[in-house]
C-alpha cells in the first residue's frame, strides 16, 4: 500500500494541478490553490507534501 497522499494531474492547457488522492481536490498551500503549475514545480511540491505527510503519520514532524 502506498503511503502517498498527493499526486499531480495534467490539465487540458498542459499545466499541472497538485491534488489530494483521497479527496480528489486540488491542494492549497498558504491559502493558494496549487493549479496552473509547470511540471517540475508540481512534481517537486508533490514530493515535498508526500514526505511531510509520511513524517506526520510516523510522528516525526513537530
Amino acid at each position: 500500500m502506498s503511503e502517498n497522499r498527493y499526486n499531480l494531474r495534467q490539465e487540458d492547457d498542459g499545466t499541472r494541478t497538485v491534488f489530494d488522492i483521497f479527496t480528489g481536490l486540488s491542494v492549497e498551500v498558504n491559502e493558494v490553490e496549487q493549479v496552473g503549475l509547470e511540471m517540475e514545480q508540481a512534481d517537486d511540491l508533490v514530493d515535498l507534501l508526500n514526505l511531510l505527510y509520511i513524517k506526520r503519520r510516523s510522528g516525526s514532524v513537530h
